[in-house]
């Protein structure tokens, strides 16, 4: 976990500007002034692994992006209002990098309080499947590939599921005892990942909030979803990509 160095350097810098205030110590503004840069590469090298979990693992249209582009805006900010700090620090003018840093500290905390809502709530890059449910399995097919879905079905076990791209298409494929199934990854209710959920008795619950469907046809068991989801054939050869 990279999150806690940049955050930690940070916050402290802001800490450490304060007491400097309050105290006209200029050992104690010396620190910040070494913090700030510290934080400043230390958020950036947390940044990548950021944009990977932003561009790969969070799943498009979902309550989940929309958050997700908030958090990744708000640390750029922050980073930026740190960055204004230190050089304007340079000026002796003290009451500016305090206002600076203040900003960037509330919106820092604000970016952090949504990346733990994106890790615990949305569980982005958190594995939390069920024990039969297999390790995470992702596939990609062609736009008009509709055989992908019958080769991305092998291998699967009773109750476990994997994720097939096909086209702009996120496909959940899955086996239950009746056989195999294929339904849209996107659950009506806020976009969560049924894929990453749980497969029971030809039942799909998302991991979001606990919405239900049936993977035959595709209708709401259990809310709080209120829209039915989309089903493909996998024998059939059924076009999804369209």
């Amino acid at each position: 976990m990279l999150i806690p160095f940049p955050f930690a350097f940070l916050t402290g810098a802001w800490g450490f500007r304060v007491a400097a205030a309050f105290s006209e110590n200029d050992d104690l503004k010396t620190v910040s002034r070494y913090l700030v840069p510290a934080g400043l590469v230390a958020g950036l090298v947390a940044a990548v692994p950021g944009l990977v979990d932003y561009l790969g693992s969070v799943p498009p249209q979902s309550s989940a992006k929309e958050r997700a582009t908030k958090h990744a805006l708000l640390n750029v900010g922050s980073l930026a209002l740190f960055a204004l700090s230190w050089l304007t620090d340079r000026k002796r003018d003290r009451a500016l990098p305090l206002a600076l840093e203040t900003a960037g500290t509330a919106t820092l905390c604000v970016a952090a309080w949504m990346g733990g809502t994106l890790a615990y709530r949305n569980q982005i890059g958190v594995d939390h499947r069920y024990a039969n449910a297999g390790k995470w399995q992702e596939d990609r097919g062609e736009t008009d590939d509709a055989g992908a879905l019958e080769s991305a079905a092998h291998g699967l076990g009773v109750n476990q599921m994997k994720l097939l791209h096909v086209g702009q298409k996120r496909v959940a494929i899955g086996r239950t005892g009746k056989g195999y199934v294929a339904f849209q990854d996107r659950c009506t209710h806020k976009g969560g990942p049924l894929s990453d959920g749980v497969l029971m008795c030809g039942t799909v619950q998302c991991p979001w909030h606990g919405s239900q469907f049936d993977v035959q046809t595709g209708e709401v068991k259990s809310g709080p979803a209120e829209v039915k989801i989309e089903t493909y054939d996998v024998h059939e050869h059924k076009k999804i990509g369209a």
